[in-house]
Order: C-alpha cells, then sequence, then structure tokens
C-alpha cells in the first residue's frame, strides 16, 4: 500500500512538472520573444504632444457608463479593449462608445491567460469577440489585446489578423489599495509624447478588486484637470500610430 501511496504520488509530481514545461514552452517563452522583439505588435508613438488611453476588461454595466460620461465631459477619446462575453450581455454600452469617437479592439472572448488556451479556444474565442463587436457597432475591430498581454504559440497567427497593442505605462489602478491620489500621481508621471496607458474599468477579473474602477475614474477627473494633461492631446490608438507614421514620413 505505502508503495502504491509513493506511485501515485511520483505519478502526480510528474504530471506537475509536465504542465509547467508545456506552459513555458507554450506561453512563458512565445510571449518572452514576441515581447522583447516587439513580434508585430505595438507599444508606443513617437509623437510630443499626444497619447493614448487604453481600458481593458469593460464593458461594465455601472462603471463603463460613468467613464464614457467623464471621457465625454473633458472631450478625451480613447481605445477600449473589450471582453467578447461581456459585449454579448452588453451591446448598448461598446454602441455608445463607438458613437462617441472612441476606438474598440478585442480583449478574448472571455478574461483567461492564453498560457492557458488551446489554439483552437483561442481562435475562437478571438473571432467570436469579433463579431460581437461588429455587430454591436457596425464596425470590425482592427486591434488585439491579450488579457495581461500574456501570448502563446498560435498568438502570431492571431496577430496576422489584428494590430496587437500593449502598453509603455501600466499603473496597478485594478489595486484598490494604492488608493486615488497614488493613482493620480501615477497618471501624472505617465504623462508623455506617445505614451499608451492601460487602466481597467472593470474589476472582476482575477487579481483585481471589484471596486477599483471607482477610485481610477476620480484619479482620472484630477488629471483631466491637471495642467499638464490639459497641454497634451489625448488620441485613439489609430490616431497615435497616424501621427507616429506621419513623424517618421517627415523626417526621411
Amino acid at each position: 500500500m505505502v508503495k502504491y501511496n509513493q506511485e501515485v504520488n511520483a505519478m502526480w509530481v510528474w504530471l506537475f512538472v509536465c504542465f509547467i514545461v508545456g506552459i513555458a514552452i507554450y506561453g512563458i517563452v512565445p510571449t518572452i520573444i514576441i515581447r522583447k522583439k516587439r513580434v508585430r505588435l505595438f507599444r508606443e508613438g513617437t509623437a510630443s504632444d499626444c497619447l493614448a488611453l487604453t481600458f481593458d476588461d469593460g464593458p461594465d454595466p455601472y462603471y463603463t457608463p460613468k467613464l464614457l460620461d467623464l471621457l465625454k465631459k473633458y472631450g478625451v477619446k480613447a481605445t477600449f479593449f473589450v471582453v467578447g462575453r461581456k459585449v454579448e450581455r452588453y451591446p448598448d454600452i461598446v454602441r455608445r462608445m463607438a458613437e462617441e469617437g472612441h476606438e474598440i479592439g478585442i480583449h478574448n472572448y472571455r478574461h483567461i491567460s492564453n498560457w492557458l488556451l488551446p489554439p483552437i479556444w483561442l481562435d475562437w474565442g478571438v473571432r467570436r469577440a469579433a463579431a460581437a463587436i461588429e455587430r454591436a457597432t457596425g464596425q470590425r475591430p482592427v486591434y488585439y489585446r491579450p488579457p495581461w498581454g500574456h501570448f502563446n504559440a498560435w498568438t502570431p497567427i492571431v496577430q496576422k489578423r489584428y494590430t496587437t497593442v500593449l502598453w509603455s505605462h501600466i499603473l496597478g489602478d485594478w489595486n484598490e489599495k494604492i488608493g486615488t491620489m497614488e493613482l493620480f500621481r501615477r497618471l501624472r508621471s505617465s504623462i508623455r509624447g506617445g505614451a499608451v496607458i492601460v487602466l481597467h474599468d472593470n474589476g472582476d477579473a482575477l487579481g483585481a478588486d471589484k471596486r477599483a474602477p471607482e477610485q481610477m475614474l476620480s484619479a482620472l477627473e484630477l488629471l483631466f484637470k491637471d495642467e499638464a494633461a490639459k497641454k497634451m492631446r489625448w488620441v485613439t490608438i489609430t490616431e497615435l500610430r497616424n501621427v507616429q507614421t506621419n513623424t517618421q514620413i517627415s523626417a526621411m
């Protein structure tokens, strides 16, 4: 009996080791390579007078409308990376995003790390999320951001259909403990030309605090009132990329 238990324990250890090695080969190594080599991805621009705000994990029925009201109040355009399942649930919010001039990209169908998604599930999820966005807005999305910035060996296939967008500044706004003023300080220190800032308008992702978007909204309003922020143009990812392209052409 003791020998049997030892064999069972050894089997579970072996399976766990195989799982970790598999995750490393399928997910962690491709993530490191794609990020380091910047393979088919955009993470910051070159413009000196504009930057992009991006929001992940929505739409949220409570926080996203508040965020849209705030952006409208200060004339700010942003890019939203939305979860397909939530788009199907709240299409009117996504439609409002598009109608008010914001850009919409894909953040998977469910908020699951690509390290855990087999190729067929990843491909199916991205296609279904894209279809949900198109039904809600009449526009086919062209941008993709994987949850947590995790890639896998299949992601380069997905990247052929979309431009993958990461970020230059990620501020930890999903953690309610940092507080409104600390988040405002981090936001203010992120203001520079070409920056791509990521925030979150939903707090139900793994590791996030459900009420964290409340302090994000408060910190964001403080930022929009700040003189340094008023000197910058807040643009969508497409606008930031176009400014980058135009700048590069002018320099040639």
